[in-house]
């Protein structure tokens, strides 16, 4: 055969096939996979220079590895965000350059939670630089690493230099004072800039699958029905208020002998553990911890019943009643 026998034509026709499946299966489908998967239309937002030098931090550090950025379409995964990622959650993505393309954030493994919207669930920088200092100083059974390295111990603060108040017991140095570097601001940046866009148009948001009933949320009034007030405090608040309810000084309140906590002004209370607080220069921005996990009365009353109860507070529990009245009046 003549094509068998003609190495300019054997190899010419191998060319063009080569070339041929390339453009059909690869190059084609991406640029139609472009076309029908625009940005979102409120998705506009540009990382800053420091997000994008934050991303870059992110990247280099392999957080890849262990933190995804995608909400499946299962029910367990309605705490990362308020809907199932779609293909358009990304068509803002760039190359990182010429030569890169745009590095996967997505990730495969969920060893930490997702990040798709941490930026809203955690809007604190206070509290993101002592995660990343220390994490078992903001989630106890925390299994994240270190990343003392994005930080230096200096005996005196100079005028731009941005401290980190890490809890006493887990400094090596009880005298040095912990500043981030600029790459820590940097990651930090780039962590608060991740927040899922609200998509109005339902009709192509794939609903949440496999729905489960949310134990402790029958309307039966008494402390008997509802949620362990303990359990939701850990999951939910003890990662800035820490378990002893202590806080952390310099950054995040104590709930100890708290005169919010222990005093009457119920209204104030659920408004903060609602919709969050930001009163005070010396604390950091208390996110909208009861919005974000979609919290119900009962959920509320059992964490305030905890609060009012722990680490040596001893007022008056809440009824149920009390807090779905505040509840209707607050929406």
């Amino acid at each position: 055969m003549l094509l068998l026998n003609n190495h300019k034509i054997l190899f010419g026709s191998a060319l063009c096939l080569f070339v041929f499946l390339t453009l059909y299966i690869a190059v084609l489908p991406a640029l139609d996979n472009q076309r029908i998967n625009k940005p979102l239309p409120r998705q506009a937002k540009i990382l800053t220079e420091q997000e994008r030098a934050g991303k870059m931090v992110y990247i280099e550090n392999g957080c890849v590895a262990c933190h995804t950025q995608q909400v499946r379409n299962v029910e367990m995964d309605n705490v990362f965000g308020k809907r199932p990622s779609i293909p358009a959650d990304f068509a803002i993505n760039k190359r990182t350059d010429f030569w890169r393309n745009t590095a996967n954030l997505m990730g495969t493994q969920r060893a930490g939670p997702d990040l798709t919207s941490v930026g809203e669930r955690q809007p604190s920088a206070e509290w993101h630089l002592i995660h990343l200092y220390q994490p078992r100083a903001a989630v106890e059974a925390s299994i994240m690493p270190s990343y003392e390295f994005l930080f230096m111990e200096r005996d005196y603060l100079q005028p731009d230099d941005v401290e980190v108040k890490v809890p006493e017991k887990f400094l090596k140095n009880k005298r040095k004072k912990i500043v981030a570097t600029q790459k820590a601001l940097q990651l930090v940046a780039y962590l608060k800039s991740l927040k899922q866009t609200d998509y109005t148009d339902k009709s192509i948001v794939p609903p949440f699958l496999y729905k489960q009933t949310k134990k402790g949320n029958e309307k039966q009034a008494g402390a008997s029905h509802l949620p362990d007030g303990a359990e939701l405090f850990t999951a939910n608040c003890a990662s800035c208020h820490q378990a002893n309810g202590e806080g952390v000084p310099g950054a995040f309140p104590p709930l100890k002998g708290s005169p919010v906590v222990s005093g009457g002004d119920l209204e104030l209370y659920v408004t903060i553990i609602m919709k969050g607080y930001d009163p005070r220069p010396e604390f950091a921005t208390m996110p909208a911890v009861g919005t974000n996990a979609n919290f119900t009365a009962e959920d509320v009353t059992a964490i305030i019943n905890h609060e009012r109860t722990s680490w040596g507070n001893n007022s008056k529990k809440v009824t149920l009643e009390e807090i779905k009245v505040i509840f209707d009046k607050i929406k």
